[in-house]
């Protein structure tokens, strides 16, 4: 399972005893792979300074989390025609996300710890801003693109009423540069192919003959060519239209035809250029959310953990890999257990403190006795 719970409890004799109990048992009964969770001492401040962590620390979990889900949705938008390879773009330091989290080491160099904790909260809120900054300017200059294209590519879609006709047609196929004469398209179903041939010359006066040829076709029909003198042109759609040969409206414009083609080579030429660096931006930008993300939930822990279980710093993080879904509400049962005699540290926390802890509601079926995280990657497949 890509599902994580990133737990902690005291770490006194007692409760270090507690812990192994849980690995005993969850292991025996095959519930979950667990783990020590690092996590470095901090300078803890004052009590009212962690508790207006508490709450920024819990918005920016929320918004790292969105934001990663975010890169990785346009991971997949842009890997439209090789999705097959995403998650090998999804990574976090060069290795799958799972791993990275298993295997968590503080980043001292990016994320020192010997600086008070609302400088490394500061640090890691301004670097994912900027990276959402950065985010929204090169998805919204490529999806703009992307949109350019496949509007112009829309138009080459579709029957031959609809769809253009630049790329159908040549400039042989049309007289050009006469006072007199002009070239029509005309659009003919299938069965009528027949009735066009025999009946074309005589829809109208002045039609030039043996002047239709057939120049393309779809699933309804074909287009045909048909040349006859200018002063006649309504003369000739009228008749047409009572023998249900459409006249399409089209007049070769050898300019206005270049400058679409040219248009359509450039924008796939760019988009060409700008797809290989905004892939490689962003797999190194989702790498370091991610990463940042996962240092959040080791800070979250250490303020919580200091909140609940009060100082000297204490405590002991550990984190969990439910082996399977059907298996985490028996899991849950196991550390509600294992950790019920924290019951009262908890309430006396709230009590001498008056702050509220995460995980711990009242009367109400959602507390933990101890600190608890979730991290869901499955959110991200």
């Amino acid at each position: 399972m890509s599902e994580f719970w990133l737990i902690s409890a005291p770490g006194d004799q007692e409760n270090l005893q507690a812990l192994e109990r849980m690995n005993t048992v969850t292991s025996k009964s095959n519930l979950s792979y667990n783990t020590k969770f690092s996590i470095p001492d901090f300078k803890v401040g004052t009590l009212d300074s962690l508790v207006g962590l508490s709450d920024e620390l819990g918005k920016l979990d929320t918004f790292a989390e969105s934001l990663i889900k975010k890169m990785a949705q346009s991971v997949v938008e842009v890997m439209e025609d090789a999705k097959g390879k995403v998650p090998e773009n999804l990574l976090a330091n060069g290795v799958d996300l799972p791993s990275f989290v298993t295997h968590f080491e503080w980043d001292m160099a990016k994320y020192p710890a010997k600086q008070p904790l609302v400088s490394v909260v500061d640090t890691l809120a301004k670097q994912l801003a900027q990276i959402e900054t950065d985010l929204k300017s090169r998805t919204a200059a490529y999806n703009t693109l992307k949109t350019n294209l496949e509007n112009l590519e829309k138009k080459s879609m579709g029957n031959l009423f609809t769809r253009t006709l630049s790329d159908i047609v040549s400039k042989e196929d049309f007289v050009l540069g006469s006072e007199y004469l002009i070239t029509l398209l005309v659009i003919v179903p299938k069965p009528s192919y027949a009735q066009w041939q025999k009946t074309y010359e005589s829809l109208s006066d002045m039609v030039v003959p043996r002047s239709t040829k057939l120049i393309a076709e779809d699933n309804e029909g074909g287009l045909f060519t048909v040349t006859l003198f200018r002063k006649v042109i309504e003369d000739f759609k009228t008749k047409a239209r009572e023998n249900k040969f459409t006249v399409r409206e089209f007049y070769y414009d050898e300019k206005e035809i270049k400058r679409e083609r040219e248009e359509m080579s450039r924008l796939l030429s760019d988009k060409k250029q700008q797809y290989g660096p905004l892939l490689r931006w962003l797999k190194v930008n989702f790498s370091e959310a991610f990463i940042a993300w996962i240092h959040i939930k080791a800070l979250r822990v250490f303020v919580e953990s200091v909140l609940r279980y009060g100082l000297p710093v204490n405590f002991q993080a550990v984190l969990l890999q439910p082996h399977k879904k059907s298996s985490t509400k028996r899991l849950r049962e196991v550390l509600n257990s294992v950790f019920r005699h924290l019951d009262q540290v908890a309430a006396a926390s709230i009590l001498d403190a008056s702050v509220e802890i995460p995980g711990l509601q009242l009367n109400n079926q959602d507390y933990f006795p101890y600190v608890y995280f979730h991290i869901d990657l499955s959110l991200l497949d």
